[in-house]
């Protein structure tokens, strides 16, 4: 037996083996997409775009990075609207996927001579541009920012440049960020601030523009990433980032400049639905309201208390990794499509269900779930 067929062997006997699923059956509530507006169920938001749309002088590949042939006239026409509805002079820059993003901005702007701290819960995209720069890398203990400041207060004064890097809301969890404390330590010791808004673009603020817009703490944010492949049912990433920033970027972002650039029916579908942003407000206050209430009704059942319920994110831990995959296949079994997150995407003894919903799910289709888990509390780890 190979070291390949050891490893996978070893996937199995831990419960951890996965495999790529099928497509969701018609027939279950779909809990387990980043579909959080409902968009990609929309069909009339299709056929519209489908009548503006001038298919016949349209090709279905860029064929080329942007650096060379691939930078069609949609790329220009989407960042000039992704930078009207952030409004606070930052300028976006289009990226194959937030996975591109994430690998190349960090090792472009930071350098040998040059810090990142890091909040330890961060996506694996980000861990790996940490990886993959030559900056020196330390690691706060998640939304602790104590912690936080006792590294930039041992290791600031070492480093030419330091970046603060966090998400907005965790994918995990579903908590936030305490970014205004994040906007004063910054200030403080005199760092840039880079927020993943992957599971906030389009779900917060009141044009969809996320939770730093929420906040209103744009200016003080050097560098927001945000996917399109969630909440805006599309795909490809963004940043926003000062003009000089966007430049550098141009010139020294290896996975933007070194890859295909997106199909301009793709970059025209995300300028259509990121300029419907702002009026989708009931859609955002109807799914935080659904996530609010089902959080409530499975807190009597919980036997790991669930954080605040501040997103469209529910977690329910069930502990080891057989429990969540077993637990997961009875709720299948019931009509509710939900998928296992194992360890090592979760800490080990934390795997959970981890329910997406969507602003088009309302409580009342979720409430067989608590009574499904009740039926089967001995899956769960005492």
């Amino acid at each position: 037996m190979n070291r390949y067929e050891q490893d996978i062997l070893k996937l199995r006997e831990s419960s951890n083996y996965r495999t790529l699923p099928d497509d969701v059956p018609s027939s279950m509530l779909n809990l387990s997409s980043n579909d959080y507006l409902g968009l990609n169920d929309d069909e009339s938001l299709w056929l519209e775009f489908r009548d503006i749309y001038d298919f016949s002088t349209q090709k279905m590949s860029s064929c080329s990075s942007r650096l060379l042939t691939g930078n069609h006239s949609d790329y220009r026409t989407f960042e000039h609207t992704l930078s009207n509805l952030y409004a606070n002079d930052k300028h976006a820059l289009v990226f194959p996927s937030g996975y591109h993003a994430n690998i190349g901005i960090l090792p472009a702007l930071m350098g040998k001579r040059d810090l990142i701290v890091a909040d330890k819960l961060s996506h694996a995209s980000l861990i790996d541009g940490l990886r993959l720069g030559s900056a020196t890398v330390e690691r706060f203990n998640h939304n602790d920012m104590r912690h936080l400041r006792l590294i930039l207060e041992k290791h600031r004064t070492n480093f030419e440049e330091c970046i603060i890097v966090t998400e907005s809301i965790f994918s995990m969890d579903g908590d936030i960020a305490p970014l205004h404390e994040l906007v004063e330590i910054k200030k403080e010791f005199n760092t840039m601030l880079y927020v993943d808004e992957a599971h906030a673009f389009g779900v917060r603020g009141s044009k969809g523009e996320g939770v730093c817009g929420e906040l209103g703490i744009l200016p003080d944010v050097d560098v927001i990433v945000a996917t399109l492949g969630k909440a805006i049912a599309s795909s490809g990433a963004f940043c926003m980032v000062s003009d000089i920033i966007r430049q550098y970027l141009i010139n020294h972002c290896r996975s933007m400049i070194f890859t295909t650039g997106l199909a301009p029916i793709n970059v025209a579908w995300s300028n259509f639905i990121t300029q419907k942003l702002p009026d989708t407000q009931p859609l955002r206050d109807n799914l935080l309201l659904t996530a609010k209430t089902f959080a409530k009704s499975l807190e009597s059942i919980s036997r790991s208390p669930l954080s605040s319920v501040d997103s469209q994110i529910v977690p329910f831990v069930t502990g080891s990794n057989e429990s969540a995959v077993l637990m997961a296949k009875a709720l299948r079994d019931g009509g509710f499509y939900v998928l296992p997150i194992r360890y090592p995407t979760v800490p080990m003894g934390k795997a959970r269900l981890r329910f997406s919903l969507k602003a088009n799910i309302n409580f009342s289709q979720l409430q067989g779930i608590a009574d499904i888990i009740k039926a089967n509390d001995a899956l769960l780890d005492k």
